[in-house]
């Protein structure tokens, strides 16, 4: 992962986009000969859609709070964005069914996650409603702490190009992953605007973090043993490790040493990453420069 600290001046909106994907020709092992690394990435199309409804959510909810209003202004683009993101995943789905392999049990644990467990609760308003409404915050930076993680990693993820993965999906991650980019400041900024208890912060990324590799995992194991082209597939932390080193998947140093990173005192979003490199892969997607009515800007 890239480390270029962005001076403030650097700082652009995030800018909800238009895109169109055609999956017609995209192949279910979509980087050729290696069922795994596409299954471990297509947990994302599994996970996002409903996670990003509920960032969404959330963000709607604690609009009020938001005393800033540059801030607002960004998260009101981060829904915007979000909520496109969403759809994008949301549409590779019927391509995996057509594929012959349904991820429907998977997707409806999911979505038990954030429309039960993470949802609304029946509180009483002031104290606890609050409450609950800034530990979902505070849960959506910590989370985003890894999308702008793994959007870095896919910008920069060469190998993946060298395999001859399918052109459609690269241009879907990269387009998601340099949005997360640029807007990865968002999310910490508005916990910090309206908690920033440091305690929080550190609970909050032990839920999500332990949440995500649990769920992660749980999706690989689903698509390997569910993919009708493998009698008996299997994953396996030796896998992702491989990979890893190979350059297909993050590796597990540098996600290990992200964790620090975060629960540093002097940690921002903004010490990451490129904005420009996410700018510039932004003007050239071509999901975003797609005619028609769900393309352009």
């Amino acid at each position: 992962m890239s480390h270029t600290s962005e001076r403030p001046d650097e700082r652009v909106a995030p800018a909800p986009r238009k895109v169109s994907f055609d999956w017609a020709g995209t192949p279910l092992h979509w980087v050729p000969g290696d069922p795994f690394t596409t299954h471990t990435i297509n947990v994302l199309h599994l996970l996002l859609p409903a996670g990003e409804r509920w960032f969404v959510h959330v963000y709607r909810q604690v609009l009020p709070y938001i005393r800033d209003e540059r801030l607002r202004a960004d998260v009101i683009d981060f829904i915007g964005q979000e909520a496109v993101h969403s759809q994008a995943h949301d549409d590779v789905l019927p391509q995996l069914r057509r594929l012959g392999l349904d991820p429907t049990p998977y997707t409806a644990e999911v979505d038990w996650l954030f429309e039960k467990l993470l949802g609304d609760r029946t509180l009483p308003p002031g104290r606890a409603r609050r409450w609950w409404l800034m530990e979902r915050v505070a849960l959506i930076a910590a989370i985003e702490h890894y999308t702008a993680f793994l959007g870095d990693w896919v910008l920069n993820a060469e190998e993946l190009d060298r395999r001859g993965s399918d052109p459609v999906m690269l241009d879907l991650l990269r387009w998601h992953g340099a949005e997360e980019v640029e807007h990865r400041s968002v999310a910490f900024d508005l916990f910090q605007h309206v908690d920033g208890g440091y305690r929080r912060r550190a609970r909050t990324w032990a839920t999500a973090f332990a949440a995500l590799v649990f769920l992660w995992q749980r999706g690989a194991r689903f698509f390997m043993a569910n993919d009708p082209t493998l009698p008996a597939g299997r994953a396996s932390v030796r896998d992702f490790v491989l990979r890893g080193q190979q350059g297909v998947l993050p590796s597990t140093p540098a996600m290990l040493r992200s964790i620090p990173t975060y629960l540093s005192r002097s940690y921002h979003p903004s010490q990451e990453g490129s904005t420009a490199q996410a700018l510039a892969y932004l003007a050239a997607s071509p999901a975003a420069q797609a005619p028609g009515p769900e393309g352009g800007r």
